[in-house]
């Protein structure tokens, strides 16, 4: 091999960089837990690492630890409250994984003024972490037990809802506590909170903001609202009733049509009778029938399509007769009132 060869090939082999330390396999941090509160279970989540702290995936995954403390922030996990095994791997896209903490009824006791703090650390194989997660953070306040009994009740003023009162808790200065009813359309999972009262003396409430001919399905619990100088307030929901469903369907007809006069025309005039009385207040009135009759006889309706104010003028009265008129009204559904008290009227 020839000079310039040898200097072509040793110039390609470059000169060798420093060696590269092995991996600690050291997961990333995780910077997503949330959690929420609902009776004495915590509920958290977050997405598993699948990278080390230097770019690399994840071979030998380990456990994860729960952290949990009530009296400061989390500076180390001390004595984990619970342990998950890793379910990350080579090439696995980020996962969401998820851990139920029961928080004991002591603890709420103890600080009901005050909040736990939850972070989670995530290990390699051997045990060893990053570091905490971020930290979340919920109340400690205790909760009550659902009301019992809860039913509902379609009426014409709206849907009642019943429920078993409970007994009024201990008092404890910055704690209150709120009846919270949700209702939802049958089908759908949005809930609308729809009532806030106070656990003294309450124990029903109408709803009077649904829509007819529709289902709905609706739950009860207490609220606990804690209160702290110079803090906002807080609030944890303790365990829901059983749901109880309802269809809104309106059987029920608007009031009866009241103060009906009849005035007949004067000589001269042809012949008719305007009829008026006070209006009906129901939000989904649609209408009002005209219903005369002569002694002797039933009552017909006379108008072919509903009237819509509370006025009427009856053309087809006949000079020398005296008849009876009534009134009724009509819902948007078609609900029917009772006919009024009559108006008789002669005609000249």
């Amino acid at each position: 091999m020839g000079i310039a060869a040898l200097m072509g090939l040793a110039s390609a082999c470059g000169s060798p960089g420093p060696p590269i330390p092995p991996s600690l396999q050291l997961p990333n941090p995780v910077n997503d837990l949330w959690a929420v509160r609902k009776g004495d279970r915590v509920y958290l989540a977050w997405s598993i690492p699948t990278r080390t702290t230097d770019g690399q995936t994840i071979r030998h995954p380990g456990k994860t630890a729960i952290c949990r403390r009530t009296d400061s922030a989390i500076n180390d996990c001390g004595s984990a409250i619970g342990e998950i095994a890793s379910t990350a791997g080579a090439g696995t896209a980020p996962q969401k994984t998820e851990f139920t903490d029961i928080l004991p009824v002591e603890l709420q006791h103890e600080f009901p003024l005050d909040e736990a703090s939850y972070a989670v650390s995530v290990m390699n194989a051997n045990g060893r972490s990053a570091g905490l997660s971020n930290q979340v953070h919920v109340p400690t306040a205790p909760t009550l037990q659902a009301p019992q009994h809860l039913s509902a009740q379609v009426q014409a003023s709206g849907i009642l809802l019943s429920w078993s009162a409970l007994p009024l808790p201990p008092i404890v200065s910055g704690l209150q506590y709120v009846y919270r009813l949700y209702r939802r359309e049958k089908g759908s999972s949005a809930d609308t909170k729809i009532f806030d009262g106070a656990l003294t003396g309450e124990d029903e409430f109408t709803d009077h903001s649904f829509e007819w001919e529709k289902g709905y399905v609706y739950r009860i619990t207490v609220a606990t609202l804690v209160s702290r100088e110079n803090t906002p307030e807080m609030q944890v929901e303790g365990d829901d009733s059983p749901a109880v469903e309802v269809f809104a369907h309106d059987t029920f007809p608007p009031a009866v049509p009241a103060g009906l006069q009849a005035v007949a025309s004067g000589p001269g005039q042809p012949a008719f009778v305007d009829l008026i009385w006070t209006p009906d207040s129901d939000i989904d009135l649609a209408g009002y029938d005209i219903y005369r009759r002569e002694a002797g006889n039933e009552a017909i309706r006379i108008n072919s399509t509903l009237v819509q104010t509370p006025a009427y003028r009856d053309p087809t009265a006949v000079p020398g007769h005296n008849y009876f008129y009534s009134v009724s009204a009509v819902d948007l559904r078609g609900n029917e009132s009772a006919r009024s008290a009559e108006a008789n009227e002669s005609v000249p």
